[in-house]
């Protein structure tokens, strides 16, 4: 549809020609605030508004009242929820995973003229709700007045102050947001919207895996899951409904609905949010820091886990293999030439046919899987499978899954969308929302796991079957959640039989975080792909998620989708960003080996001997990211918010909280590279600089990395060569002392 710029059409998704039967109800102002077990109860009338795009209150209706509540958490977290028909407040949700620093405190009432404030026992005020008339000077009867209004201004932490969007109006009928409101069609509630004011140089991140520049105002989202098909588009596999704000906030929106999000897109003025549900449960997150703000969004949703020592090791896959000879060859090939690796991935073609997902070896290629799971372990390699959600229609397990209703039963033939490959038919989505169904799925990935299986791709997820009739919830609320679930499923067996928690996930949604780790998706093995990958793994960390990696050298080649070849300083330069990423997996749909690409497989090597070095320093900065706020890549706002410059940078990052990395992502081999402010040194040279300044286009040869370490900064590294991290003994860790003895990590 061609955008019109009007609020009502555009945002609001009322229909242009205004021929359906809806109807938009516009919040006036309060007119009751009491206290009921230390939450605010607020009865706010709603109005409804003629159908017309120039806003007018329909007056021959009567209002509706709502109860919005106001609920304050002790670390510094307003929580509002305004439910529009027969939905009450509650903790039990699959999002939601408090933590123990979770107290809810109590709220009192204080009227003043005109105001009721709302503060903790302390005396720290937390809402201001704002009932007196607007001053005026009247001259004019030109224009009507401006309808009633709710005009509440929040305080979550006592300091920071996020207001309603009260008045993001023109003259009063034209209006470009509104505070709170909900919108009726044939008669149901089905739609609910509420916007914060923005400042004009308020600049915003987060709200998943997103493919953009860092500041993210003026962009409209729409929180849809689905296969990104690449990573230089609007689509995204992982879409969370938070975000932050460069004013030191942050909010969560608690659903899994469809929405939209506008950050300063559809008005420069407000930050508006549209579920198309009918309901609005918010949690607006104050802190000193940035790591302040994540900290609190993870304490509501969930913290992440450890993955185990050995995920940190180099991981070799390509799209596909296709016999247990093939991946002996390769890994005693690199075992003979001293590759260090630890996992060898079997993508798509370990089943009887290419695809066609069983959740079983194929027999011909394959005769002994447990006896080739055992060799590959005792030579140091844990091996990982691909598998989806789907079942497809010539499968094993069709007959079954469908008499049980383990596949959600469909209301009408669908073909799947998304990067299916294969063309396969896949007739069903496993129904993750019945029980029996999610222990029936974990049963198959069990088999695989009692064999010696250590990791399973929960590739896809992020489309279902929406003409399907599931168990727990419709399909339009399941969309975006599935992910959730899907993982959890995979995360939990695969604990529970190995003992490690983790899983290798291309979707994600709000709580996903609990169940690393997650990936990048089909990037293009290009320079836009690189850089497409970094922003959306920056912009992933801002979303409560520690650990992200992605395929090195990118997924898919240009012109040829699977059959280009992959040019040697892409392979290169993608490696060195991987070396310095939580996790390093080599995929793709060619091959994606070392030595296939010979001019550069001996400084690869080097390259990977340095990330088996790196990983002490990997560990000690994912304990901390397991009980913090921060994530292992980490854009560089997480520590210069203040920076204006910072928030315009997505080509750089700190690796931990020590390293500042910058790739070089084109083949002239030049870059900019920006030093926040502080003192650093060049981790290969030993150079020192002060920081807040630019270097400008340095000639960076292929062999080297712009990587700095903060000065007087103590790095654990392993001191020997190893093959993989069987061989580590991590007590034996040494200290590197950035001092100023140091004269560069090669020339130690």
């Amino acid at each position: 549809m061609k955008p019109t710029n009007y609020h009502l059409f555009d945002f609001l998704d009322f229909d242009t020609e205004l021929s359906r039967n809806e109807s938009l109800w516009k919040a006036y102002k309060p007119t009751a605030v009491y206290e009921k077990e230390g939450d605010i109860y607020v009865t706010v009338p709603f109005q409804k508004q003629k159908l017309a795009n120039d806003m007018m209150a329909d007056t021959d209706v009567l209002q509706e009242e709502y109860t919005l509540i106001i609920r304050q958490y002790n670390i510094g977290i307003t929580r509002l929820f305004l439910g529009f028909g027969d939905y009450v407040l509650t903790d039990e949700s699959e999002m939601l995973q408090f933590s123990d620093r979770i107290q809810k405190v109590p709220l009192f009432i204080k009227e003043q003229k005109g105001k009721w404030i709302l503060s903790t026992e302390d005396g720290t005020k937390r809402a201001v709700i704002n009932v007196e008339e607007p001053l005026l000077d009247r001259w004019s009867e030109l224009l009507p007045d401006p309808q009633e209004t709710l005009d509440i201004t929040l305080y979550p932490d006592g300091k920071r102050e996020i207001r309603l969007s009260a008045y993001d109006h023109f003259s009063p009928p034209r209006y470009d947001a509104l505070p709170v409101a909900f919108c009726k069609r044939d008669g149901r509630k089905e739609r609910a919207t509420l916007s914060f004011e923005c400042k004009p140089d308020e600049c915003f991140a987060g709200t998943g895996e997103r493919f953009f520049k860092m500041d993210l105002s003026g962009h409209t989202f729409f929180l849809k899951n689905q296969d990104g098909q690449g990573v230089n588009n609007r689509r995204t596999y992982k879409n969370i409904p938070f975000y932050l704000s460069s004013r030191m906030y942050g909010t969560f929106y608690h659903t899994c609905a469809h929405s939209k999000l506008s950050l300063a897109g559809h008005s420069t003025r407000s930050v508006q949010f549209l579920s198309d549900q009918a309901l609005l449960d918010v949690f607006v997150i104050g802190g000193d820091t940035m790591e302040d703000i994540l900290r609190g969004y993870r304490d509501l949703t969930g913290y992440p886990s450890m993955p185990p020592l050995w995920s940190f090791g180099v991981w070799m896959s390509r799209m596909t293999y296709f016999s247990a000879d093939e991946v002996d060859e390769i890994c005693d090939r690199m075992r003979a030439e001293h590759y260090p690796c630890d996992v060898i991935h079997l993508d798509t073609g370990w089943f009887r046919t290419d695809w066609l997902c069983e959740w079983k070896f194929n027999e011909e290629r394959f005769p002994d899987p447990k006896g080739f799971i055992g060799r590959l372990k005792k030579n140091g390699y844990r091996v990982s499978l691909w598998q989806l959600p789907y079942v497809a229609e010539n499968a094993e397990q069709i007959d079954e899954a469908r008499a049980n209703d383990y596949i959600a039963p469909l209301t009408k033939q669908q073909a799947t969308d998304g990067s299916n490959f294969s063309a396969l038919d896949y007739a069903g989505t496993i129904d993750f929302t019945y029980p029996k169904a999610t222990e029936w799925y974990k049963g198959l990935l069990k088999q695989l796991l009692d064999m010696g299986v250590t990791c399973i791709k929960t590739d896809f997820g992020e489309n279902i079957h929406m003409d399907a009739l599931y168990k727990g919830m419709k399909p339009e609320l399941l969309n975006n959640l599935y992910a959730l679930l899907y993982q959890k499923a995979a995360y939990e067996i695969t604990k529970e039989v190995t003992g490690d928690g983790i899983v290798w996930a291309r979707s994600a949604w709000a709580g996903c975080q609990r169940y690393p780790l997650h990936w990048g998706g089909d990037s293009c093995s290009s320079w836009d792909g690189m850089a497409g990958s970094l922003k959306g793994g920056l912009h992933f960390g801002l979303s409560g998620f520690a650990f992200w990696s992605h395929d090195v050298p990118g997924f898919h080649t240009l012109p040829n989708f699977m059959n280009s070849v992959v040019a040697d300083d892409v392979y290169m330069r993608w490696t060195q960003f991987g070396v310095f990423t939580s996790h390093i997996r080599y995929h793709g749909t060619n091959k994606r080996e070392p030595w296939h690409y010979p001019t550069i497989a001996p400084l690869v090597k080097k390259w990977w001997k340095l990330r088996y070095s790196l990983i002490p320093y990997i560990v000690v900065q994912s304990k901390l990211a397991i009980e913090s706020g921060y994530p292992l890549l980490q854009a560089l706002i997480l520590h210069h918010p203040e920076d204006k410059l910072c928030w315009h940078i997505d080509d750089e990052y700190y690796f931990g909280n020590d390293f500042l990395v910058a790739p070089v992502m084109n083949s002239e081999n030049r870059r900019d590279i920006y030093l926040p402010e502080g003192k650093w040194v060049n981790f290969f040279t030993g150079e020192r600089l002060e920081g807040a300044c630019w270097l400008k286009d340095v000639y960076v040869p292929l062999e080297e990395m712009p990587v700095y370490v903060r000065a007087n900064a103590v790095i654990p590294i392993y001191p020997e060569d190893v093959d993989c991290t069987d061989e580590m003994d991590l007590s034996k860790s040494m200290a590197l002392r950035i001092d100023n003895d140091y004269k560069g990590f090669w020339n130690r």
